[in-house]
This record gives C-alpha cells, sequence and structure tokens, in this order.
C-alpha cells in the first residue's frame, strides 16, 4: 500500500431540494465519517469536505412547483442538511454550498482553462425546446414513456422504474413539465468533454491500475469503458448554475455534473489557503465516498476532467455503496418513503449513535439491503444494550461495588488473563485492515468483538462469586476489565463518537490516540472511576410500532394519491333525474347494529318525516359523533331490510381515494327537507 502524507476525503454533495435520509446517511456520509474519525485518532493529515449541491434541474422544478426561486430552495434546504449533520455529529472539516462566490470562480475558471486549453469539442444538436416558454428542456424537464419497460412517467435521462439510461430523444410521447404541451426540436450550440479520447488512458488507470477497487465499483467502470465512451456535454441551456465564461454563451450554465465535482475544490479552498497542497500534491491520496448511482461521473467524466486540467491528483479509491431501501421498498422522496434525518433527531433524542451503529452493521457495502425498525431496535437492544451497555455497567457496577470506584491492581496472571489481553491487540490489527480496506461493517463487528471479550471474560471468572474465596484474584479480574473497557473508548471512537464520550465520563479518562491501542496499562492502579450510568437505553416495542405506523401511513396516502377517478356512469335522461328526491335532514339518534361492526342504525329527521336509516359508516364514524349532523338523504328510495331492520332511505357519502367515506352536507345549516337539486 503507497505511502501518502495526506488524505482528502469527499463525501457526494447532496442536492439542496429537500432533507437527508438514512439512505444518504447509509451511502456516503456514515461510512466517511468513521474513516476520517480513524484517521484523526492515528494522527494523520486529513480533511472531510462536504457541501450541498445546489444547481442543475431538480432545484429549479422544486422553485417552480413551490413558486419561489431557485435561491429560496437551496438556502432552505442548505440549511436544514448543514444543521442535520451537526445535530448527527457528520464531522466535516467543511461544509460549503455551490452557489457560493468562491465555487463559482473555481468552477468558472477551470471550465475556462480546459477550454482554452481546446479541451472541448464544440457541437450543435437537436435538443427539445418549450415553444409556449421559450426554452430549451434539460433531461429531467422531459417525461415520457420509457422505450424499455412502457413506464409512462421517465424522465428524460434516466427511467426510475427500470434503472434504464435515457435520452429524451428516446422517450414515447415527450412531454414538458412546464407547460405539458410536446417540445419540439431545435439546434442549439454546447461544449463536450470527448471521454472517447480518454478511454485508452481509463483503461489503463482504471482496469490495470485499480483492480483492487470495490467488485461494483469496478465492475460499472469496466462495463461503461467496455461499451465505448462518447463526449459528454457540460454545458446546459438554463437561467440556474455556474454561466459558461466563454463568449456566445448566454443563457447557458455548466452541466451540474461537470460543476458539482468541482465543488470538492472549491470548499477545500473556502477551508485553506494551502488547498492545493492536498488536491496538486501526489503524496496526497484523494478518496471519494459516493453512492453506486455517482460511479461513473466519480470515477470516469471527474477523472478525465481532471486529466483534462493537468495538475491534480486522481482519486486513489472510490469505495461506493450499494442502495439502503426501506421495509422492503425502495427509499424515495417523491413519495416520502424514507426515514428523515431531522425527524429522527427529534424523535429519537441522545441516540445518534443508535442510528450510526445501525447503518453501519447494515451497510449495504456489496448489495443492496434493507432497513427495518424491527432489525434497528434488535440492534440496539441485543447488541448495544445486551452486549457493550452489559458489559460496561457490570465492570463499572463491581468497580463501585468492590473498591468504591477505584482501579485495583493488577496481580498474578493466568492463561485465560494473558490471553484475553493479547486479544485487545490481535482485534486493534484486524480493524486496522478492515478500515484501511474501506470495510466498515466488517470493522464495526470486529471492534464489538472486544466487548463480547470481555462479557466472556467477566462472565467465565465469575468474580462476584470468586470475590467470597480469593478477594486478590478478583483485583485481577477486574483491572483487565476495567482495561478492556478504556480500550472501547479507542476502538469504538469512529463509530459511536457520542457513546464514548459518555463513558470516557464514566471512566474518567482522556481521549487517547489510536496508537494507544493495545496497552494494557490504560488504567494505572488507583485511578478513580466515577459513578457509571446506563451506556445505552432499550427501545420498547410501543415506540418502534409508531415508526412503523407512520410508514404504514404514508404507504396509504400515496396510494391514494395514485387512484385514478373512475369513469362517468352512463348518461341519464333529466327525467330519471328528476325521479330522485334528495332532502337534507338531522340525524337524531344513532346506535351500532348489534353483531355487525360496518352497520349504524340512524334515526333522521327529514322535514317530512322521523325514520330509520341503516347505513355503513361504523367504521369511520362513532355513533356518538354525528348526533345533530346534517346530512343528505334520498327519501324515495324503496324501503328494504337489513339485519332485520328496516331501512326507509339513503344518506350520501363521498368515497375518498383511501376509501374512507365523508358525509354529502350543506356548507351551512338549512332547514330540514330543504331538496337537494
Amino acid at each position: 500500500m503507497s505511502q501518502y502524507k495526506r488524505t482528502l476525503i469527499t463525501s457526494a454533495l447532496p442536492y439542496a431540494n429537500g432533507p437527508l435520509h438514512i439512505g444518504h446517511l447509509a451511502g456516503v456520509y456514515v461510512p466517511a465519517d468513521i474513516y476520517a474519525r480513524y484517521l484523526r485518532l492515528k494522527n494523520e493529515d486529513v480533511l472531510l469536505i462536504g457541501g450541498s449541491d445546489e444547481h442543475g434541474v431538480p432545484i429549479t422544478l422544486k422553485a417552480k412547483n413551490e413558486g419561489v426561486t431557485p435561491q429560496d430552495i437551496v438556502d432552505k434546504y442548505h440549511g436544514m442538511i448543514k444543521d442535520s449533520f451537526e445535530r448527527f455529529g457528520i464531522s466535516f472539516d467543511v461544509y460549503s454550498r455551490t452557489s457560493s462566490p468562491v465555487h463559482h470562480e473555481t468552477a468558472s475558471g477551470f471550465f475556462k482553462k480546459l477550454y482554452d486549453d481546446g479541451k472541448f469539442v464544440e457541437q450543435t444538436s437537436e435538443q427539445y425546446y418549450d415553444e409556449e416558454n421559450k426554452q430549451f428542456l434539460a433531461d429531467r424537464y422531459i417525461v415520457g414513456t420509457c422505450p424499455k419497460c412502457s413506464f409512462e412517467k421517465a424522465y428524460g435521462d434516466q427511467c426510475e422504474s427500470c434503472g434504464t439510461s435515457l435520452s429524451p430523444t428516446e422517450l414515447i410521447n415527450p412531454k414538458s413539465m412546464i407547460s405539458g404541451n410536446t417540445p419540439v426540436l431545435k439546434e442549439t450550440k454546447h461544449w463536450y468533454l470527448p471521454l472517447d479520447q480518454y478511454e485508452p488512458w481509463l483503461k489503463e488507470w482504471i482496469l490495470e491500475g485499480h483492480k483492487e477497487w470495490k467488485p461494483n465499483v469496478y465492475g460499472q467502470c469496466k462495463s461503461w469503458i467496455d461499451s465505448g465512451l462518447n463526449a459528454r456535454a457540460v454545458t446546459r441551456d438554463l437561467n440556474w448554475g455556474v454561466p459558461v465564461p466563454v463568449e456566445g454563451a448566454e443563457g447557458k450554465v455548466l452541466y451540474v455534473w461537470f460543476d458539482a465535482p468541482i465543488g470538492y475544490i472549491s470548499a477545500t479552498k473556502e477551508l485553506t489557503p494551502d488547498w492545493e497542497k492536498y488536491w496538486k500534491d501526489p503524496e496526497s491520496k484523494l478518496v471519494h465516498f459516493i453512492g453506486k448511482d455517482n460511479i461513473v461521473f466519480h470515477c470516469i467524466i471527474f477523472p478525465s476532467m481532471l486529466k483534462a486540467e493537468g495538475s491534480y491528483v486522481l482519486p486513489e479509491n472510490v469505495p461506493a455503496n450499494e442502495f439502503l431501501n426501506l421495509e422492503g421498498d425502495k427509499i424515495s422522496t417523491s413519495r416520502n418513503w424514507a426515514v428523515w434525518l431531522h425527524e429522527y433527531l427529534d424523535e429519537f433524542p441522545g441516540k445518534e449513535d443508535v442510528l450510526k451503529y445501525a447503518l453501519t452493521a447494515n451497510a449495504p457495502e456489496t448489495k443492496d439491503n434493507d432497513f427495518t425498525w424491527k432489525d434497528f431496535q434488535a440492534r440496539n437492544n441485543n447488541e448495544l444494550v445486551a452486549v457493550l451497555g452489559n458489559f460496561v455497567n457490570r465492570a463499572l457496577v463491581l468497580t463501585q461495588k468492590y473498591y468504591a470506584g477505584e482501579v485495583p491492581a493488577l496481580g498474578n496472571l493466568n492463561e485465560v488473563d494473558q490471553a484475553t489481553l493479547v486479544e485487545i491487540g490481535s482485534l486493534k490489527a484486524q480493524v486496522e485492515k478492515s478500515l484501511d480496506t474501506y470495510r466498515f461493517r466488517e470493522a464495526l463487528k470486529l471492534a464489538m468483538d472486544l466487548a463480547r471479550l470481555g462479557n466472556k471474560y467477566l462472565a467465565d471468572e465469575e468474580p462476584w462469586k470468586v470475590f467470597k474465596t480469593d478477594p486478590e484474584r478478583v483485583k485481577t479480574v477486574m483491572n483487565i476489565c476495567l482495561q478492556i473497557t478504556a480500550s472501547l473508548t479507542i476502538i469504538l471512537e469512529p463509530f459511536l463518537p457520542f457513546s464514548m464520550n459518555k463513558l470516557r465520563g464514566f471512566i474518567n479518562f482522556e481521549k487517547l490516540d489510536w496508537s494507544e491501542l493495545g496497552r494494557t496499562d490504560l488504567l494505572p492502579a488507583g485511578h478513580q472511576t466515577n459513578q457509571p450510568e446506563l451506556l445505552f437505553e432499550k427501545i420498547e416495542d410501543s415506540v418502534i410500532d409508531a415508526q412503523v405506523q407512520k410508514l404504514l401511513d404514508t404507504k396509504k396516502a400515496n396510494e391514494a394519491a395514485e387512484v385514478v377517478a373512475k369513469p362517468a356512469k352512463e348518461n341519464c335522461t333529466f327525467d330519471d333525474f328528476m325521479k330522485m328526491d334528495i332532502r337534507t335532514g338531522t340525524i337524531l339518534e344513532a346506535q351500532l347494529v348489534p353483531k355487525t361492526k360496518k352497520l349504524l342504525q340512524l334515526k333522521i329527521d327529514t322535514g317530512i318525516d322521523k325514520r330509520t336509516v341503516v347505513s355503513g359508516i361504523a367504521e369511520y364514524y362513532k355513533p356518538e359523533d354525528i348526533i345533530g349532523k346534517q346530512v343528505s338523504i334520498l327519501v324515495n328510495l324503496e324501503p328494504r331490510k337489513i339485519r332485520g331492520i328496516e331501512s326507509q332511505g339513503m344518506i350520501l357519502m363521498a368515497e375518498d381515494a383511501d376509501g374512507t367515506l365523508k358525509f354529502v352536507s350543506p356548507e351551512g345549516k338549512v332547514k330540514n327537507g330543504s331538496e337537494v337539486r
């Protein structure tokens, strides 16, 4: 493995058009944070770079839908995202934004250098144009039917149903998302990065030089390269973004996927005047943390941009994760099918590390994985509480009980003691190897094995029994347990920073470097520990049930939103309609029909008489809640017996998309017996 003087870690820039969810965290930010914290513990020169991606069509679409400006949108969500990251404990050295002046200057300058060096190809092509709004349509401004799977709401760049990459001209029945009209093809000029010219170099650099990359990353890169690369447009016809800095480019901006990765550079500039040593010194290691949908941009397009510019280092690794699903379904912002970070932080105060643990233990490193609330609960209760928390609590409570919280001296060591202490150093080496190769799920499991080691040692040695017959032996046992506890604050620091800070408070212990891990004398004899508290608390079923119900309510609302109104029935004559006698009436009495769940027996004052009506509304209304309710009733419906009760009419109800029933009532009180026409 090459030795570097410093490491620059970048994390994919989230779009500032919505809040963060657990898919973002599991795919990018939790592993990036673990890696950065680990390197800092080793006293390495490391920067973790983040920022909001504030350009591109999703921003402008959101602004249009809400009737505000794109700047309003990015200001709102950049603030929300940044605050969520800070509360969650993602340890960015800088969190910037691509609407900043330094970014516009950096991105513009990068483009201009490539332009001046003749690295672009200028081409005129036909692209879709909205005649009503007099503007060219970016890919995401066009929807139509996917030619692959016939999904009717595919975008001009991708079908979100089957995942196929598309071009706008491939769509069947394309429509402008701005006007709803069918767009026309019109010529426009753009600048392209000729990726085909970089194909031989990419084959050598990736396919020959980076076979150690994760199989999903290497495989996707190989597929793209083997299929042959084409020139890629780096400009768009839009009025939101970084303006193209050349003559004749009015009304054009840099394509968001040209502009966004340059955001890593501009954020580093914003952080330090020494930014160039991180980006241009060959002894700097560049690592991109991204999701699998960004592999082509970070492994092929951005490196080709850096290669074309000529003075930047190239990524040493791109440990992209697969996707995290939620309760068996794809996370979707548009369908609100997500666990939102800001809501989690409000609803689970003090449990930042529980979510980090669950997401890391179930990280989608090699395949798509599924987050479920039941698994989240099990990870907390069966691992954090029952393994880690249980060991720490027992060790510290026994220390308080036997020695008033003072660390006892280490006595003679038997073979079990020696093997246990050796295992601390062994686990350190194993965790290091996993972290150095971006296997964070494996690293966490190994780190937790130290707590499992402590639990087994404590259970096997049974100091609560031995104390009665050999108190000197118990001093050695408890000393070893306390050394393991101190070691846990180091080995788990990258994964559970809030909890390890709490644990250091319990044992009155300072934060130590990674190099100290493996020592067996971290806590000297006579060191005073503090009164312990619970490190983690059990999460009850009721809490989890509430989260599951929230998702079920979301699914129900989504299904209702997708319901299409039934077609109109066959025409009837005016005379047919006039045969119906609909009146207003007031419910005087209501009771559940015995041995039924759906039926209510109502007594209604129709203004003509007082009559009984049996209605199937018991699932939606309690009898006591509708007394005095004014309704519309069909009074000349032929009476019929329902459950032995003669029903003398029918009240009118509107059935909502989700199947619930609502009264059709006058908006204000009217006299009973008034005709509904």
